[in-house]
């Protein structure tokens, strides 16, 4: 890989690693300093490996360099370094040499951590899911702010705000004790789910960021569960639904950018062995005793990702949506679990719930009645397909709302 290639794939694998460690070891309060830091030495690779061309070991160069200037701006800051690393200081007078860990182990270690300190309750969930992409991710706000159809300044204005409250509110950077790590892990996968959901249904067009976003939740994700202390049942439960929805990634799409409903999905263009891992994940997540929303989608997401269609399959999609409504009684479930009725029992007994439901101008409810319509009253089908083209904002999702209502014409 050429230079100009690789700098930016290590500053997205490596910055997040760098920035998370030095973040532990000076805390939240100091996080611009620690981001200033592991931005300079980026740069600095750029203009050496410029001039005398890649060092052998080009992450290795960059974690040296990176504690280099970590511990050069900690003797700068002697009044700093007493008060953020007292012990690192004794340390280097003993030593003559200050250790920052940057072994795998730590550097997950100190994922994890951060994870829960940017999962605080006194920040927004809106800002939870920005500051895991920025600090976690190594997203930067403009790649944040495509994902959110925002702009950068709004998004960098988010993240400043989130890092000003962590610093306000003293949160520190390590994995709370057992009776905290169960009320805060909630909030832990919630932002998980926020995220991964904002890579599947997002409506960008950047098809590459939108896989990311997926692929980091799931990584985030993992990290809970290589950790005995957060390896919960509902962590399992939710690995198991990225899976399977990320099984059907290829297929959602076409080369347009266009969004295939699941009735046109090409089946064999679904991943055999990410449907295999969430199964794997979706037993494991049945050894606790509560049940979570997680583990209900989990569910769900199975029997979509069963190839075969058989009226049991259904019923079973209804029987768990009947469920889930009990627990998450929003519009996105309840439009949901009428499509689920249509396959189970026909449209004819889908529409009338349906009707009774209060969202006439929800986008994905205006697609829904119009599927149901279709074949059966096509005018008011295609008068739905338009009210849902109204209140759709991207072209792509434009261009696929007209094939139906000129599927319906022909």
């Amino acid at each position: 890989m050429k230079e100009q290639e690789l700098i930016p794939h290590l500053f997205r694998t490596e910055y997040r690693k760098i920035v998370v460690v030095l973040c532990k070891l000076f805390g939240t309060q100091h996080i611009e300093n620690v981001e200033d830091i592991v931005s300079d030495t980026f740069l600095q690779a750029a203009e050496t490996w410029g001039m005398k061309g890649l060092p052998d070991n080009p992450t290795g160069w960059l974690y040296a360099v990176s504690k280099n200037k970590a511990l050069d701006y900690l003797r700068r800051n002697k009044l700093f370094a007493q008060k953020i690393a007292p012990e690192i200081m004794r340390s280097e007078e003993t030593s003559h040499e200050i250790d920052i860990d940057l072994s795998n182990k730590n550097i997950n270690d100190s994922q994890l951590q951060m994870m829960f300190a940017v999962c605080h309750p006194c920040i927004t969930a809106e800002a939870q899911i920005g500051l895991s992409l920025n600090l976690l991710c190594g997203f930067g706000a403009e790649e944040i702010a495509d994902a959110f159809l925002s702009n950068k300044d709004t998004i960098y204005k988010r993240l400043t705000r989130a890092k000003e409250k962590l610093r306000k509110e003293q949160v520190k950077i390590e994995l709370p004790d057992e009776k905290e790590i169960n009320i805060r892990l909630e909030t832990v996968l919630t932002t998980l789910y926020l995220l991964f959901n904002e890579g599947y249904y997002s409506s960008t067009q950047n098809t590459t960021l939108r896989k990311e976003l997926c692929l980091e939740a799931m990584r985030l994700n993992y990290l809970l569960i290589e950790n005995s202390s957060t390896n919960k049942p509902a962590v399992n439960a939710l690995m198991s639904l990225m899976c399977f929805h990320s099984s059907r990634f290829e297929a959602r799409m076409n080369e347009a950018g266009e969004t295939i409903l699941y009735d046109e999905q090409d089946r064999d263009l679904w991943n055999d062995e990410l449907i295999d891992r969430g199964n794997y994940f979706l037993i494991k997540s049945a050894e606790g005793q509560e049940v979570t929303k997680y583990h209900i989608e989990g569910s769900i997401a199975y029997w979509h990702c069963t190839k075969i269609e058989t009226p049991q399959k259904w019923d079973n999609v209804l029987r768990l949506y009947d469920q889930l409504l009990q627990i998450d009684n929003s519009p996105i479930v309840a439009i949901n679990r009428i499509y689920a009725l249509s396959k189970a029992k026909g449209k004819l007994a889908a529409i009338p719930e349906a009707k009774a439901l209060p969202q006439p101008h929800h986008r994905l409810y205006c697609m829904l009645l119009g599927n149901l319509y279709t074949d059966i009253d096509n005018q008011k089908a295609t008068e739905y397909y338009k009210a849902a083209m109204r209140l759709t904002k991207t072209a792509n999702d434009k261009s696929m709302i007209e094939k139906h209502i000129r599927k319906i014409g022909e």
